[in-house]
């Protein structure tokens, strides 16, 4: 799903770079205004925990794999705002430690998984998720994630000029949309599996959260130590598409951690695991940071009055 540099033209790439900016700034403010210093800790356990599950490809058939994306769990457990600023701070790390997705193709990856993704997600539970219907609602809402995000990249790649045979399309799409229905399957399981834990966790105040703090960071470790190893090693949609068309993604700097794996150890299941743990330590310390910053630009409670 991560768009690599050289899939887009210039012109694409640049577009979405300068539109993501303004949007993300948008979104970051509505978020710093409702942000309790208690959540931080959860933005963090939940974008290692995404970041974690998204080292874990599975096959979705062809030849070609899949993975969680996460942006509707995100959605539900964080609200829109919050995930959307993680998912961000995920794609960062991403592109810039890890390489994976392109540097200059970052706002492209943001605009259509930390933007348009989440909100994607968020409608069907905001609209009937509450009710009788809320299993449906989560699992419409992390499908509709998935294909928002999936449909964006192919546009993005045809309006590039990508020579993609209407055959080679329909194949996309189909494969896209088993990965969906992956997503709201995976999506709606994470969930009731931490409302068995600790029911009604996401109305409940962030304080109460530490049991399932700990099981989210406890599992979350364990994916990057041990789960990389079930992984599919088949190419994802869009890495397919490249093969198929004779795109290679252009790097413009060879990153520290490129491919996930620590350079430093002989053996290719520690470079993996410490790679990724050091990638868990990231993301959460990332967000932790915006947490602070978007809480320091809180406004006064109503309440107070400032004198002079």
């Amino acid at each position: 799903m991560h768009i690599p540099d050289n899939f887009l033209s210039t012109p694409v790439w640049a577009t979405l770079d300068i539109v993501s900016v303004p949007a993300f700034g948008l979104v970051a403010r509505h978020a710093g205004r409702r942000l309790e210093d208690a959540r931080i800790p959860l933005l963090g356990v939940m974008g290692a925990f995404v970041f974690a599950a998204q080292m874990i490809n599975f096959p979705v058939g062809m030849g070609t794999s899949g993975h969680l994306v996460g942006g509707a769990l995100l959605a539900y457990a964080l609200g829109p705002s919050f995930a959307v600023i993680t998912m961000t701070a995920i794609l960062a790390v991403q592109a810039f430690v890890f390489q994976d997705g392109g540097i200059l193709a970052l706002g492209a990856n943001v605009f259509n998984m930390a933007i348009a993704g989440v909100l994607a997600a968020y409608l069907p539970y905001q609209f009937w998720g509450q009710g009788k219907q809320r299993k449906a609602a989560i699992f419409s809402g992390a499908f509709l994630s998935v294909m928002t995000s999936a449909l964006l990249a192919l546009a993005e790649l045809l309006i590039s000029g990508v020579p993609m045979p209407r055959g080679m399309i329909l194949v996309s799409v189909g494969l896209f949309t088993v990965s969906a229905v992956l997503e709201g399957a995976i999506t709606l399981a994470v969930l009731q599996s931490i409302e068995r834990l600790n029911p009604g966790w996401i109305q409940k105040p962030a304080a109460s959260h530490r049991k399932t703090l700990a099981a989210l960071a406890g599992f979350a470790v364990l994916l990057v130590a041990v789960g990389f190893l079930l992984a599919s090693a088949a190419p994802d949609g869009l890495q397919k598409i490249g093969i198929q068309v004779g795109l290679a993604a252009k790097v413009p700097f060879h990153a520290p951690l490129a491919d996930y794996e620590l350079p430093f150890w002989s053996s290719s299941w520690v470079r993996r695991a410490s790679a990724g743990l050091a990638g868990l330590l990231l993301i959460f310390g990332l967000c932790a940071i915006a947490g602070k910053v978007l809480g320091q630009r809180r406004p006064l409670d109503k309440g107070v009055r400032c004198t002079t």
